[in-house]
C-alpha cells in the first residue's frame, strides 16, 4: 500500500511533498541511497559531498559567530547549515551552505525552511560555481533572500549583495590582503563584513578563512 505523501503549504504556496523521488546515484564510483540535492527551475541537481575541509570550516564557523550573535543579543533569529531545506516552491529547492530566517512562521512545520531566509551564504567550489553566480543568485534574488554571500575560498574573499527594490545589488567585495600587495592597496582591502539584517553585527573575514593548518 502506497503512503500518501504530506505536503507543506505555507502563506498558499504548495512546497512539495514531504520525500524526494531521487533515485540511486553513483558518485566517485559508489551508490549513495538518497542523495542530498537542489530543484532549480524545476531541473534536479545531486549535490556532491563537501570538496574539502576548508568549506567544512567555514560553514561551521559562520554559524558559530550567527548563533553566538542571535543567542547573546536574545534576538528572534536563527541560523541554519547545509543540510536544511529551503523550499520556495514545488520547482525551487535549495539546501544553502548557511541560512538565517528572522520569520519563525516559515520555520514553524520544524522540518524545513519555507519561503526566503533573510540571508543565504553560498560556498564556491568549481562544481558549483556556476549554479551559484547564475541560477542560484537570480533564484535567491526572485524570491525575496535580502542578503546574499558569496564565498570564496581560493582567493579569501566575500561578495556581499543586499536585495533593493527586487534586485541584488553588489554591496561591496571583503578579502584579505596578500603580503604581496602595496601597503596603498592594501589601505583600500575591507575586511570588516556589515550584516545588514542585523544592527549591530560586524564579522572580520579573519576569523572565516583563517586555517590552522595554514598556519
Amino acid at each position: 500500500m502506497e503512503t500518501a505523501l504530506k505536503h507543506f503549504i505555507y502563506d498558499g504556496v504548495d512546497y512539495g511533498e514531504s520525500e524526494g523521488e531521487c533515485k540511486l546515484e553513483m558518485y566517485d564510483g559508489k551508490i549513495y541511497g538518497k542523495p542530498k540535492y537542489e530543484i532549480i527551475g524545476g531541473e534536479k541537481f545531486i549535490m556532491s559531498p563537501a570538496p574539502n575541509l576548508t568549506h567544512s570550516i567555514i560553514v561551521k564557523r559562520l554559524l558559530i559567530i550567527f548563533d553566538k550573535y542571535i543567542t547573546e543579543n536574545n534576538i528572534k533569529a536563527e541560523v541554519f547549515g547545509d543540510n536544511t531545506d529551503v523550499y520556495f516552491n514545488q520547482k525551487e529547492h535549495y539546501m544553502p551552505d548557511v541560512s538565517v530566517v528572522c520569520d519563525f512562521e516559515k520555520i514553524k512545520n520544524g522540518k524545513k525552511i519555507l519561503g526566503a531566509p533573510d540571508l543565504i551564504v553560498e560556498i564556491l567550489s568549481r562544481a558549483t560555481m556556476k549554479n551559484d553566480r547564475t541560477k542560484k543568485f537570480f533564484s535567491y534574488e526572485k524570491f525575496g533572500v535580502k542578503e546574499y554571500w558569496i564565498v570564496d575560498p581560493l582567493n579569501k574573499s566575500v561578495e556581499v549583495y543586499h536585495l533593493v527594490e527586487g534586485k541584488f545589488i553588489l554591496d561591496e567585495i571583503y578579502s584579505i590582503a596578500d603580503d604581496d600587495d602595496e601597503d596603498e592597496d592594501k589601505d583600500e582591502i575591507k575586511t570588516k563584513i556589515k550584516v545588514s539584517i542585523f544592527e549591530d553585527l560586524t564579522i572580520d573575514i579573519h576569523k572565516i578563512f583563517k586555517m590552522w593548518f595554514e598556519q
